[in-house]
């Protein structure tokens, strides 16, 4: 391994030459990096920087020289391929057609703890066979296609959104390499279900993290996650959506508050994002909600869906 910068992968990507190439740039909270970039033939190595980095190749068929920390490559690339590259690793990289990738990138300083209680040891990054191959994993691509397509609707990957999502990735990342992440044992306990629900209540207009919650519950992350799923039958992410939404329909049957004024109230940066969570959710818009409950069109307000 190399000695790393002290620049992140996105840093690195977004404030220098390779800036211009940069079509999307996501970074919540520090705990993954998310970045689209659409790039010409040619060299795209790298200094080593302390993430490791999943790519999706989104076009493929180009022939591509390198090493991403795992020896030397020789490959023709493929629509849908994945690929890893290992953190603190000057990575070398040459493609002879013009690409588009999506990456991932995991701090480990953020994500080592999870892995090491999730696998109790068992598998470590620094040693993936992995580096440099291409692989194929439907459920990482569609974890990576869930990932993007919440990140556009709600404008910016909230945290939790984040490391749910890093959880799954990362989980499928150790089965292909031969560890599995252990199994939750149990849901939680009601004080902490309680805690829980209250915690989550009171910040509704926040950014909340996996973090803040599983300190509620006096659990680590990672326990915490499967433990709440189990106890709620959805995860965490989902639920506080629903908790959002369920305020927003309140807000919207008993105030005057502005769409703009019921966004900011539940978390979401624009009326626009609320419009499209909230469609999301009970199929129809706020406004349109907000005509019906007051009276309209017979429409009797129900459960959330």
């Amino acid at each position: 391994m190399n000695e790393p910068t002290a620049l992140s992968f996105n840093q690195w990507y977004c404030m220098g030459e390779q800036a211009a190439y940069v079509r999307t740039s996501k970074s919540p909270g520090g705990i993954l990096d998310l970045l689209e970039v659409v790039r010409p033939a040619g060299d795209m190595s790298r200094p080593a920087l302390p993430e490791i980095v999943l790519y999706e190749d989104l076009l493929g068929g180009s022939r591509v020289v390198g090493n991403l920390g795992g020896g030397r490559f020789d490959l023709r690339s493929e629509k849908g391929g994945l690929t890893l590259a290992a953190p603190n690793f000057a990575t070398a990289a040459v493609m002879e057609q013009s690409h588009q990738l999506r990456s991932l990138a995991f701090s480990m300083d953020k994500w080592k703890g999870v892995l090491d209680e999730a696998t109790e040891g068992r598998f470590s990054f620094d040693n993936s066979f992995l580096y440099g191959r291409v692989f194929d994993s439907p459920a990482i691509r569609a974890a990576l296609r869930k990932l993007w397509a919440l990140s556009e609707e709600e404008g910016a990957p909230s945290r939790l959104l984040a490391q749910a999502a890093g959880c799954e990735i990362l989980a499928e990342l150790c089965r292909i390499g031969g560890a599995q992440f252990t199994p939750a044992k149990g849901g939680l306990a009601p004080w902490a279900k309680r805690h829980c629900q209250e915690f989550m209540r009171a910040r509704l207009s926040q950014d909340i993290s996996l973090d803040e919650l599983a300190a509620e519950a006096q659990l680590s992350p990672y326990h915490f996650a499967r433990m709440f799923k189990q106890s709620f039958g959805v995860p965490p992410r989902i639920y506080f959506t629903q908790l959002r939404m369920e305020k927003a329909c309140e807000l919207l049957a008993l105030t005057n508050l502005t769409l703009t004024e019921i966004a900011f109230n539940v978390g979401y940066s624009s009326s626009q994002v609320l419009a499209r969570v909230f469609f999301k959710h009970q199929q129809l818009s706020p406004s349109d909600y907000r005509r019906a409950v007051r009276g309209q069109s017979g429409f009797v307000p129900g459960a959330l869906k």
